[in-house]
């Protein structure tokens, strides 16, 4: 008994260490970043933020939740950055198995979203609308400004200390590099 129980643990922590190794790195793509008047619009996707154990948990019902972060900054000369506003998207998606639908909800109080496959549910999940509002004593003629975009899977809670039972959990985790994209005023 002793002998499988050893086996079996070894066996786990080896496919442990080696998950990371065979993960693909998610990434911020196709940036799109657009000015208009006092607001600034960013339209951005994230890549290979989906792992199989994340599509079973989210066909179990667990809801998964993204976090976007998003940050217009001004440069300057001989010191550190100004960060001129910031903004936060949380977006999650949720698996109802009895109407076999996913909703993909933000947390800004927009409607959930129904879709009938997962690919679709994805693809909407791994798509951000941001809009930054710049503030009026900020003047735009000064220095260059620079969006910075980073997105991030939010820890997955399960009820009942069942994330003690599952630790495998912690192993969806991803958090993308910041991703800068200049802005033309």
């Amino acid at each position: 008994m002793i002998d499988k129980t050893r086996f079996l643990a070894v066996i786990l922590v080896i496919l442990m260490w080696l998950s990371p190794a065979y993960a693909r790195e998610a990434e911020i793509r196709d940036v799109l970043v657009t000015h208009q008047g006092d607001a600034i619009t960013v339209y951005a996707r994230v890549t290979n933020c989906f792992t199989k154990g994340m599509e079973s948990a989210i066909m179990a019902g667990v809801p998964t939740t993204f976090t976007f972060l998003l940050d217009l900054n001004r440069e300057r000369n001989f010191w550190f950055d100004k960060r001129v506003v910031g903004s936060v998207i949380r977006q999650t998606i949720k698996y109802d198995s009895v109407k076999k639908l996913f909703f993909v909800s933000a947390a800004d109080g927009r409607g959930a979203t129904a879709f009938q496959d997962l690919e679709s549910a994805k693809r909407a999940m791994a798509e951000i609308t941001g809009t930054l509002i710049i503030p009026r004593n900020v003047d735009n003629r000064q220095r260059p400004f620079y969006v910075m975009i980073k997105a991030k899977l939010d820890k997955v809670r399960l009820p009942l200390y069942m994330e003690y039972v599952f630790f495998f959990v912690s192993l969806w985790d991803f958090e993308t590099d910041w991703y800068r994209q200049e802005v033309a005023f």
